[in-house]
């Protein structure tokens, strides 16, 4: 075995935890939020707000260096595919520490503060809007590491780009539904 193996190795399993636990929370307050059970909604806010910045900021840190180390020693960062993935990952991390640990934050001061209060779950909605979008990402950063495209695939670029598109348009219709009609 050769260290590149070793390290891709650790790339993959650091980039499975990482999406794979922040998809199992998602499904979670997809589910509560379809059944309408709001204890079971924030107890999965609860859970991603404790677990964002000890376990799925270093999950993606990891994944991000392993890729990096990859890259500087074995691949280089020329290629499309290497670009697309470094983009998607600046575009999911940003959306990390912007929303979701600022917001989570402000959650669980007002759920301190207040309680749960329907200002709580607007906002929790809101994060699920913004997860929708960030989960199109990161499946167009997984469909990218795996099928490698180059200018010459443009199925799968164009089919990325609906990915991304369509992951906007949920996160966008789930927010227009909080807005407060005017009767």
């Amino acid at each position: 075995m050769d260290w590149y193996s070793i390290v891709k190795f650790l790339h993959v399993v650091s980039a499975i935890l990482w999406v794979g636990g922040g998809f199992v929370l998602f499904l979670l307050g997809m589910l509560a939020e379809r059944a309408g059970n709001t204890g079971d909604k924030l107890q999965a806010m609860r859970a991603s707000g404790e677990l964002g910045g000890r376990f799925f900021a270093p999950m993606s840190m990891l994944t991000l260096i392993f890729g990096l180390v990859m890259c500087g020693f074995w691949v280089g960062f020329s290629d499309l595919w290497i670009i697309i993935g470094l983009a998607g990952y600046a575009t999911t991390f940003s959306i990390g520490m912007l929303v979701f640990k600022p917001t989570g934050e402000r959650m669980g001061a007002m759920v301190a503060r207040e309680g749960v209060t329907p200002a709580v779950l607007a906002i929790g909605q809101r994060m699920m809007s913004w997860a929708r979008f960030d989960y199109a990402v990161m499946l167009v950063i997984i469909a990218d590491m795996v099928l490698k495209p180059t200018l010459h695939d443009i199925g799968i670029l164009v089919g990325m780009a609906v990915v991304v598109a369509a992951g906007a348009a949920l996160a966008l219709g789930g927010s227009r539904q909080l807005v407060p009609s005017a009767a």
